[in-house]
Order: structure tokens, then C-alpha cells, then sequence
């Protein structure tokens, strides 16, 4: 599981029920209990007839031959089970983006296109094991079977809620199954949920999956038939908004997953990625089984935000750091760029932005983090696709500076090998070339000609050329250059050079702001007592050669 499972534009003032950017409107036909979604901005809906399949036909067994094309599983899925096709689609669509993630769980332990999920609360993928016939493990890993699989579990749900047969041929009648399927106990959310997959329907489907193959839903006019799922009017006026954040909805975490109170002051803001949908991510964070938790939670198809944890509180979201700090969760997955939407970014950065200037936190890559640079954290997200440059820039904030743009700040700094990519090698990568050691282009990736670049640097330092970038080489790297006499008092990019280098030999977080004052003062003693030199908190000639040296 490459979640953490311990302690994963809407416009303002819009209400958790509203579909956006397909508004909500009264249907006009007489009697009915549906309600209408019609396409903003012009876009002309097309109503598709789904052809109903008889109800008990004998299950197709799916060979070989038919595991080779995404859009030939969902078709087989639907014809046997008597889905709307076009609806099946659309819910794997909203999980995952049509993407198995080659087996691997997501937050909440779900698996596959479909996103079939074992955790306490939730067993649709035992369910869906015993209604097709297929293992478990044949479920997670294999992408017809998972389309199946979903095609089974929401097929069992619409006999639970007694679809008939002329119901299963119309799409808007499955809006309850939908929102069981989610698994959300929370009204609420299972409506957000379905909300998700109507909204998929309305605006249509062009999704390239593996293989160069696409997987296509025309757009559609849809009346989601919504049953005990249509909110009332009492709920309409007493939709609760974010106490803390006016632009978020507010939905509250279990309180199981986060603790009342803090211990410590609010002084950074830790980016997250989900590794599940936005929808399912509020169900999880509702679950007490998850033990997690985060502050806010981001949409990626419009930026909308939740807030699930109070900022007074502490989630449990980033280890070492959940005392201090707050959390946003970016719905999707690490690798997978398609999640991260302009839409997202802006509206994380506004946010962010706030948070900032609510709680006096420095607008720089060492007071905003991501998940992977927070200290004893095991974890990759935001990852390499998240675009740190670009979100800073929204921020209104340092990008971490002395690199020519490139962000050579981190609260921590990783040991990096030939694979390792990211922002931080890219760090690695601008300084040796700074130094005159030809790492090629500063492209994030650590290939042959860092890693030769990397051994020339270390012999030049007297290190063990070993090619890879450890806490030594680190320290070398970021406090190369000239070796001015700063203490503290001292200001500018030399104490910056000096406060990156101490953090990497120190392996502990020293704030990368350029203000050399008593916690600066206080590394460089740590520092100068582990190396055997007066300890006198001021970096001259002896301190800068000790570090230069990679000691």
C-alpha cells in the first residue's frame, strides 16, 4: 500500500449538493421526481438510448482474448450484468480516471479501474469475488475482471433497491446504486459521490488509457432520479460552510481520526495527494477504521473544497509534523498528471494563501511542504508531477531561490541514486552544474550523467565516489561557494546557503529564510560540537571548509 495508513471551481458559497459546473434545476415534466442537469457554458447535451439486457442471463466467461481492450470490458460488463454501459464507465472514470495503478491499493485499500475495495467498512471486492466467480487477487490486478467485478457489485445494488428491468434501461433511475456504490455512510457524501458520476454523464468522457486505446461516453441531458438522496429544503438552509475557510464546504472528519487541540503552533502547511477520488476520500476521513485525516480536501475537476478537521485541531495526516501543521489533500494520484487541473492549483493556492496570512506562515518551500519532504515520513506525494514552481507562483511565495528559479530549500533533504527523480534532484542537479560538473540538463531525472557528475564531485571533495547524493554530498553541494562570515544578525542568500547545508548535515529541519537569528545560531553550535570545533555559533572560515568538506 503506497498510502500512509498511520497518525492519504466551485464558486463561493456554493452548497455540497450542487453539481458544478451542471447546475441543479427543477424538472419541467409532470409528475416526476427527477431533477434535471443541464450544461453550462453551451454545451449541447445529447441523450443516448442505453439498450437494456435481459436480467438473469448466464454470466460470459471473459478469456484471454477479451482482457486486451478497456472499452470491450466495459461493454461485455454491462451487456452481462444489464449496467448502462456509459454509467459504468463513468464510475470507474470518477475513481480512478480509468487507471488500475498496475494493482497497487489506494487509500482506502481499493483496487483497480473500479476501484473495488477491502477495509473494515467496505468489502465491494469480496462482494464482487463472489459474485463473479473470479479471486480476489485476479480482481485487483487484472483490469476486464475489475470492470466485471464493478459491474457485479452495482448490479446487486440495484436488485437490493428493486430495480426492475425497465428501470435498469435508464441511466438516471441508477443514481441510489451510485451512491451505495461509493460506500459513504454520510448522506452527504454518497451524494456527492453520485453528484461525481452525473456530472461525468452530463459533460462526456475522452479518456486515453493504457495500451493507446480511448474510452469514449458521449455528453448526455441526464435526470438523476435521486430518491432518499434528494436533499431537502431544511438541508438546503442549514448547509454548513467551512468555520475556518469561507470558500470550503464543511464536512467533518470521524473523530476518531484527528486529536482536539494542538500542541504546538501552527507554522507550515503540508501538500498532499489523496490516491483516491475526492468523494471517496471524505468517506474514508469519515471512516474511524482510516485513523487519518486532513484539514481540507481539493477537487480536482473544479478546485472545490471540504474542510474535514478544524485549524485548531491536529489531523493526522504527516507523522512528525501533524502538531504543527495543516494539511491539504489534492484529489487523484502521484503518478498521474491528469489530476492536477489548473483548477486545482489555484484554488489550493488561494487557500494556501490564507492559511499563510491567517497564521503568520513564511510563503516558502520551507514552511510549505510536501508530504514526502516532512521528516520520518515514508512517503512520495505530491510527487514529480505536481508542479511546485507554478503552485508557488499562485501563492504569492518564494519557490526556495538561489538556483535561478530552481527550489533548493527542503525541510529535508533524500538520499538520490541513479532513478530517483523530482524537484530534488533537480536541486542536486543545478548546483553541480553551478560547480562546473556537467550534469546535463536540470530535467529532475537522475541518469547516467548525474551519477558521473555526482562521482567527479565527490572525488574533487574528498569523498567516497559512489555516485550517489547521501547527507555528505548534501552538505558539500549546498554549502559550496563563497565563504562568508555570517552570525547571527546576518541576512541574504549566504545564510540560506549556510541554513540548507545544515539542514542536510544535521538531518533536522533549520528554516531556509535568510534571517540568521538564535535557532540558526543554535545549529551551527550543534554543528561545530559534532565536528570537534569551538563551538562559538558563528559560521567562519573553519565552519564553511567542514562543510565544503561534506563533514
Amino acid at each position: 500500500m503506497y498510502r500512509r495508513s498511520t497518525p492519504g471551481n466551485r464558486p463561493p458559497g456554493n452548497r455540497p449538493w450542487q453539481i458544478t459546473p451542471w447546475q441543479i434545476t427543477p424538472s419541467k415534466r409532470a409528475p416526476s421526481k427527477r431533477t434535471a442537469l443541464s450544461a453550462l457554458g453551451g454545451l449541447v447535451a445529447t441523450v443516448l438510448l442505453v439498450t437494456a439486457h435481459s436480467a438473469g442471463a448466464a454470466p460470459v466467461p471473459v478469456t484471454a482474448s477479451d482482457r486486451d481492450g478497456m472499452s470491450r470490458a466495459f461493454t461485455r460488463a454491462a451487456a452481462e450484468f444489464d449496467v448502462p454501459r456509459d454509467l459504468l464507465v463513468a464510475v470507474g472514470y470518477g475513481e480512478t480516471h480509468l487507471d488500475g495503478h498496475r494493482g497497487e491499493p489506494s487509500q482506502a485499500n481499493g483496487y483497480g479501474v473500479m476501484h473495488l475495495v477491502s477495509n473494515p467498512t467496505n468489502r465491494s471486492l469480496e462482494k464482487a469475488a463472489g459474485l463473479t466467480g473470479e479471486p480476489s487477487a485476479e480482481l485487483r490486478a487484472d483490469t476486464a475482471a475489475n470492470i466485471r467485478g464493478g459491474a457485479a457489485v452495482l448490479r446487486a445494488h440495484a436488485d437490493g433497491l428493486g430495480l426492475d428491468a425497465a428501470e435498469r434501461g435508464s441511466v438516471d433511475a441508477w443514481y441510489p446504486v451510485v451512491a451505495r456504490y461509493g460506500g459513504a455512510s454520510d448522506v452527504r457524501t454518497a451524494r456527492l459521490y453520485a453528484d461525481t458520476v452525473y456530472t461525468l454523464l452530463a459533460q462526456g468522457i475522452d479518456a486515453d488509457v493504457a495500451g493507446g486505446e480511448s474510452v469514449t461516453v458521449r455528453p448526455r441531458a441526464v435526470e438523476p432520479e435521486r430518491g432518499a438522496y434528494a436533499p431537502t429544503d431544511a438541508e438546503r438552509r442549514r448547509a454548513a460552510l467551512s468555520p475556518d475557510y469561507p470558500s470550503a464546504a464543511w464536512v467533518p472528519a470521524n473523530a476518531a481520526n484527528y486529536a482536539s487541540g494542538r500542541s504546538a503552533s501552527i507554522s507550515s502547511v503540508v501538500m498532499h495527494v489523496t490516491q483516491g477520488s475526492y468523494a471517496g476520500t471524505i468517506s474514508w476521513f469519515q471512516n474511524p477504521a482510516s485513523q487519518v485525516s486532513s484539514h481540507y480536501v481539493v477537487r480536482s475537476s473544479d478546485g472545490a473544497v471540504t474542510q474535514m478537521v478544524r485549524d485548531s485541531d491536529t489531523a493526522y495526516h504527516a507523522r512528525s509534523a501533524n502538531a504543527s501543521s495543516l494539511g491539504i489533500e489534492h484529489e487523484g494520484f502521484v503518478n498521474d498528471p491528469s489530476w492536477f487541473t489548473d483548477s486545482m492549483y489555484r484554488s489550493s493556492a488561494a487557500l494556501t494563501k490564507y492559511l499563510c496570512d491567517r497564521y503568520g506562515i513564511p510563503k516558502d518551500r520551507a514552511h510549505i511542504v510536501g508530504h514526502a519532504e516532512v521528516p520520518g515520513n515514508d512517503h512520495t506525494d505530491p510527487g514529480p508531477n505536481w508542479n511546485w514552481n507554478y503552485f508557488m507562483q499562485l501563492v504569492g511565495g518564494s519557490t526556495g531561490g538561489g538556483g535561478g528559479g530552481v527550489q533548493l530549500g527542503f525541510p529535508s533533504y533524500n538520499t538520490l541514486r541513479g532513478g530517483s527523480t523530482g524537484p530534488q534532484v533537480t536541486a542536486a542537479q543545478t548546483l553541480l552544474n553551478q560547480q562546473g560538473y556537467n550534469a546535463g540538463t536540470a530535467d529532475g531525472v537522475f541518469g547516467t550523467r548525474t551519477a558521473s557528475a555526482v562521482s567527479s564531485f565527490q572525488t574533487a571533495r574528498g569523498l567516497p565516489a559512489d555516485g550517489v547524493v547521501g547527507a555528505r554530498t548534501w552538505t558539500a553541494l549546498l554549502s559550496a561557494g563563497t565563504a562568508s562570515v555570517v552570525r547571527e544578525g546576518s541576512t541574504g542568500p549566504a545564510v540560506e546557503r549556510l541554513q540548507r547545508a545544515l539542514t542536510a548535515a544535521l538531518g533536522r529541519t533549520v528554516s531556509i529564510d535568510g534571517q540568521f537569528g538564535a535557532n540558526t545560531a543554535q545549529a551551527v553550535r550543534d554543528y561545530q560540537s559534532g565536528r570537534g570545533l569551538t563551538a562559538d555559533g558563528i559560521a567562519g572560515p573553519a565552519t564553511w571548509a567542514a562543510l565544503q568538506a561534506g563533514r
